[in-house]
This record gives structure tokens, C-alpha cells and sequence, in this order.
């Protein structure tokens, strides 16, 4: 059905659909409505037999959900930014275990500085847990995702991170098509539990596990990750079928067949990327988009595959590794290192600073001339850089840099000395 529809709310009626039997979540925006809606229908009991599970941090929301699991229950949370960060020895413990719970991540950035808005620095912060991770570019993609992720955790017994940009998604009013509960349920099977904690048939689920058998198991881990490289195309494929939309899938590709130049990247800013790829292409340059969607497990062959052709790769990211450069320009870097092409990095987008069609073009453009640098910080003031840099070298106690910086831009009051 289609309808003009909230972000968050939408994922929200999705998972519905999907029969969660045990919800649990501390608020932190932006995930806040999509947990307020599952709540209403669960209070309500349009969404039954469900259990919502009011607890008293993120830390205790993911342990639920660990525990509900284990006890055979199809179990759901959402957390963002320094809440996930809070609950990240439950999300390792959830992986370790081979436990199928699906999660939404509003990505936000994470501080200090404390910033609510939107970056992917929380979902790089957690990439190697053990989750698969799933990136959606729309909020149709962000709905449909989720119903993918519970058939796929429950396929290969691991849990699945669906992520989408907060506030760009998740507060965004736009049209979804949102599927019923019959194609929901024809789609995704009742819950059965590969291991699940039962009286009349006691195992131990998070035994200890010592140096003669711990490479191993963690060894398994990563061949499950990689099945799902099999599992992702093969699933939404049939959910193609099922529901008439494309959905998923490890890679999406667009204007790629002649791009001299592809541009990489994840989630909501794909959008904004497509529309300076177009107008670069009325210039004249041969540019091309790879959206990728399935960033945990990393799906080497196929970036290796839409990469073959390419004299030059843009990786743009709204997240990086300090002291070093970009995150996922690094997957990047080792999916094409026999391909023969050049690789950039822009960072971008940062603490939801806005990432321009404009700003885009021009860095684009400059690709095409091998003019731009390999590490470039879009629309960075470097004025205010420098004059911190400055204020630090000639003054020991210089104060945060962060206060200085609004300061200098006349965000707060001048401090009286």
C-alpha cells in the first residue's frame, strides 16, 4: 500500500509485520519513533503476542534481546550513535553467539563533541562485531530491509544491523509502499531457532571457550558471514518476486557500464551522488555510482566486478578513521587492488553537515582531471582550522578546541577574560 509516510514509522509497521515476539529499547534520537510506534501497537494490541520490554539502558536493551533469543524468540531492538557504543559488549556477545536478532541503527555521530545529527561513525565503530551489516538509501529500502534481515538472520543463525541515516531517513515524510501481512508472512517463515535454551533439552549457549578452541569458533563465524554472501543476492531475489520491487542485494550500481570514473559509497547520500553523477554526465565525463548495501560481510568479488572497468574510484564516506583516512575506502582499496585503478577518498557529511549536489560536482569534476587529492574533506573550513592550530602552538592552556571553533564562528559568546 502506498502511503505518505514518516521513516521511522514506516520501519516501524515493517517489523510489525514481521512478527516480532520480544521488543526492547532505551529512546535516543534519532530511533526514538520507530520505538514509540512498535510500542503503541504492542499497548494497543494491534501488535500480538508481542512483549515490549521497558529496561534502563542500551546496554540492558541488547542483553534482552540476547536472552529472549536464546530462549527462542524472534527479538528486535534499535539504538543510534553513543547508545549503540553503550550496549557494545552485548552486541559482540550477540554475534559470538550466533544469535538472529535484528537491530536498527539510526546512524549518528558520535562524540565528543556531543552531535546528534547524522554521519555513519557508529556503524564503523561496530563493523567488525560479527553483525551483518545492511545500508538502505531510501526510506523504501529502509523498510523493506528489515523484512529481508529477519529471513537472513534467521537463514544463517546471525544478527543482522540494518542501518539508515537519521534524521535524513528517519524523519523524512516521503512515499513507501509498505507490503501487508500476507506478503510478509509468505515471504519470511515462523521462527525456528538453531539453538534455543530448553528444559527438557539443556545445552549451554556462551560456554568458555579457551586457546585450543577459540580461533576456530571464531573462524566459523567468519564462514557464516561469507555464506551470506550467497544467501543476500538469493534472498532478494525472491523477495523481488514476492513483493514486485528490488530490495537488497549486495551492490547497486548505476551508469556504471562506460564510467571511466566510479563513485562509491553507502546509504542516503547516494541520492545527492546520483544527481551530480547525472549532471557531470551532461558535461561530458563518464561517471558512475556503486551503492553499496551490504557493507558487513564486505562483498569483495562483486565491487571488484562493478570496479573492472575503471581507470579512477571516488569513495565517499561520513565517517573516517582518525589518524589514518577512510573506512570504508580501505574495503575498497583491497576489493580492486589488481583492477589498475586510481582510488580517492572524500569525506563528507560529518556531524550532518550538508554534502551539496553543487559540492559533489565540483570534486567529481576535479576527479575527472586526476586533480583531485587522494584524502579531501568536502567544504572544509580550513581558516578556522588554522587559526586553532595557530591558538594551540602559541598558548598551552588554549581550551577545548571545540568551544574555540564556535567561538571563532560566533555560534556562542565570547568568553570575558
Amino acid at each position: 500500500m502506498l502511503r505518505q509516510i514518516e521513516g521511522s514509522r514506516a520501519v516501524a509497521e515493517t517489523v510489525a509485520l514481521c512478527r516480532p515476539e520480544v521488543v526492547c529499547a532505551y529512546p535516543i534520537s534519532p530511533q526514538t519513533h520507530i520505538i514509540e510506534a512498535i510500542g503503541v501497537m504492542v499497548a494497543s494490541g494491534a501488535l500480538a503476542p508481542c512483549e515490549f520490554i521497558n529496561v534502563e539502558s542500551e546496554f540492558a536493551a541488547m542483553s534482552v534481546s540476547i536472552g529472549a533469543s536464546a530462549a527462542g524468540a524472534r527479538a528486535y531492538t534499535a539504538t543510534a550513535s553513543q547508545g549503540l557504543l553503550f550496549m557494545i559488549e552485548a552486541v559482540y556477545n550477540a554475534a559470538g553467539l550466533g544469535l538472529p536478532i535484528v537491530m536498527t541503527l539510526a546512524n549518528r555521530a558520535i562524540g565528543a563533541p556531543i552531535n546528534i545529527w547524522n554521519d555513519h561513525s557508529d556503524a564503523m565503530a561496530v563493523r567488525d562485531a560479527g553483525w551483518i551489516q545492511l545500508f538502505a538509501e531510501t526510506n523504501q529500502e529502509a523498510a523493506d530491509l528489515h523484512v529481508l534481515a529477519f529471513r537472513l538472520a534467521e537463514e544463517l543463525s546471525l544478527p543482522v544491523m540494518v542501518c539508515m541515516d537519521g534524521f535524513i531517513l528517519t524523519h523524512a515524510v516521503e512515499r513507501v509502499d509498505l507490503p501487508d501481512q500476507a506478503q510478509v508472512d509468505a515471504y519470511l517463515p515462523p521462527y525456528e531457532p538453531r539453538q534455543v535454551l530448553e528444559p527438557d533439552d539443556p545445552v549451554s549457549i556462551g560456554a568458555m571457550v579457551g586457546p585450543e578452541a577459540f580461533e576456530e569458533v571464531r573462524y566459523l563465524a567468519h564462514l557464516r558471514q561469507l555464506d551470506a554472501l550467497e544467501r543476500i543476492p538469493a534472498l532478494a531475489t525472491a523477495f523481488e518476486e514476492a513483493f514486485g520491487r528490488p530490495s537488497g542485494g549486495l551492490v547497486s550500481p548505476y551508469r556504471i557500464e562506460d564510467a571511466d570514473i566510479v563513485i562509491v559509497a553507502l546509504g542516503s547520500v547516494l541520492g545527492t551522488i546520483k544527481d551530480a553523477v547525472d549532471a557531470r554526465r551532461d558535461a561530458g565525463d563518464r561517471v558512475g555510482v556503486l551503492g553499496i548495501t551490504a557493507f558487513r560481510p564486505f562483498p569483495n568479488d562483486a565491487v571488484r566486478e562493478a570496479l573492472s572497468r575503471a581507470r579512477s574510484v571516488v569513495v565517499v564516506e561520513k565517517a573516517f578513521s582518525i589518524g589514518f583516512g577512510g573506512v570504508l575506502s580501505t574495503d575498497v582499496a583491497m576489493a580492486s587492488h589488481d583492477t589498475g585503478c586510481t582510488l580517492r577518498t572524500i569525506v563528507c557529511g560529518l556531524g550532518g553537515r550538508a554534502i551539496t549536489s553543487r559540492s559533489l560536482e565540483q570534486a567529481f569534476a576535479a576527479a575527472a582531471l586526476d586533480e583531485l587529492d587522494s584524502l579531501t574533506f568536502l567544504d572544509l573550513d580550513h581558516e578556522i582550522v588554522e587559526r586553532e592550530r595557530t591558538r594551540m602552538t602559541t598558548t598551552r592552556r588554549s581550551g577545548p578546541s571545540a568551544e574555540n571553533i564556535l567561538r571563532d564562528l560566533g555560534t556562542v559568546a565570547s568568553r570575558i577574560d
